[in-house]
């Protein structure tokens, strides 16, 4: 029957046909069918329209763009993580695009890159990585979730410690910072507290013997984490609590001990949040993606400041030159910034400055 109707609407309008196939559609709706993408369902008018759209808005290199000239440091970059390589969750999605992802965050004025060491595989591959990337210094740690890697180590946590430790005297060129490390007790089915604790100050040990500021994790842990670090602070150099999403009182107490805050799109999430990182004195700011993961979303509320937007596919349907749904990247630096801009009622070129010189001073 379609394929009689299509022969003899050709002279028709596209618009005119659109609609008697959407009224069709709209009374057989009760039907169910077995395909996901019925006929009658790719011819009705929101699909055909999609699909134009779709048909119309290739992606190109110029995806992302720079054109105040800023200058970012995304001091919370997880570029070890397979995504980057087109792998999530052990499946092979698309290519190894990791070239393309760091030449986008060039454009984007991302010109330098602290890369995340979340244990010591990582910290092996993140400093490889830096010394292939211009602008790219690694952090040498272990996160909390992932503590139990010292027990398991062949020699037990000293000899954890030990490696850690040799990694960074071989590598001082690259290596900014001792971490991630810290306390993490929204994720304990992944390392009890118990295990967390000794492991955190075996790491709060190794920044003070390397003179290394730390790259710091806290989430649902503020109590135990702020008690430590105000007994341990005057031991280390400095450091900065990343991808923050604590309280006002906890970001005031952060403050007194002259430790810098990291900002990312999980920093931004509530109005609650909103108001805090409102409170953030300019001079202790850092911006972050925290990349692959902590986009900024629509569903967010500091999204309603965003103004650069990027085009972006499915990872299914990943296509050259495109950013990929879901998957956090540097270039997106600028959402975060104008966020926080945005919140503070300032301009972006004023906190970008603040928070790069920032970045600069913490991890000179």
């Amino acid at each position: 029957f379609f394929s009689f109707f299509l022969s003899l609407s050709a002279p028709l309008q596209t618009s005119t046909i659109q609609r008697f196939l959407g009224c069709l559609c709209a009374r057989i709706k009760p039907f169910r069918f077995k395909t996901p993408h019925s006929h009658l369902q790719l011819l009705h008018p929101v699909y055909l329209n999609r699909t134009a759209t779709m048909a119309t808005a290739p992606c190109d290199t110029q995806t992302v763009s720079n054109p105040e000239g800023l200058q970012f440091y995304d001091i919370g970059a997880n570029m070890t993580d397979p995504m980057f390589r087109g792998s999530y969750r052990g499946s092979q999605k698309h290519v190894d695009d990791f070239d393309a992802v760091m030449s986008r965050a060039k454009m984007a004025g991302v010109d330098r890159m602290l890369v995340t060491g979340g244990n010591l595989e990582e910290s092996i591959e993140a400093i490889a990585l830096c010394k292939r990337y211009s602008g790219c210094f690694a952090t040498v740690g272990c996160h909390p979730t992932r503590c139990d890697e010292f027990l398991k180590a062949d020699g037990g946590p000293d000899a954890y410690l030990q490696s850690l430790e040799d990694l960074i005297g071989a590598n001082r060129d690259v290596v900014r910072a001792v971490g991630e490390a810290g306390l993490d007790y929204d994720r304990l089915k992944f390392c009890t507290r118990e295990v967390q604790l000794p492991h955190f100050q075996m790491q709060i040990d190794l920044a003070a013997r390397t003179g290394l500021p730390m790259f710091l994790h806290m989430r649902a842990a503020g109590d135990d984490f702020l008690k430590i670090m105000q007994e341990q602070r005057q031991r280390i150099t400095g450091g900065v609590v990343h991808s923050f999403t604590g309280t006002l009182e906890e970001m005031q107490q952060i403050l007194a001990m002259d430790l810098y805050i990291g900002v990312n799109g999980c920093s931004l999430k509530t109005e609650d949040n909103l108001k805090v990182v409102q409170q953030i004195p300019l001079d202790r700011l850092l911006l972050e993606t925290d990349c692959p993961w902590c986009e900024v979303r629509p569903t967010h509320a500091g999204y309603k400041y965003v103004r650069t937007k990027a085009q972006a596919r499915k990872k299914e349907r990943f296509e050259a030159g495109c950013l990929v749904k879901g998957r956090n990247e540097p270039a997106l630096m600028h959402q975060v910034l104008e966020v926080v801009a945005g919140i503070r009622d300032q301009p972006t070129h004023v906190v970008a400055k603040a928070a790069y010189d920032n970045s600069i001073s913490l991890f000179a």
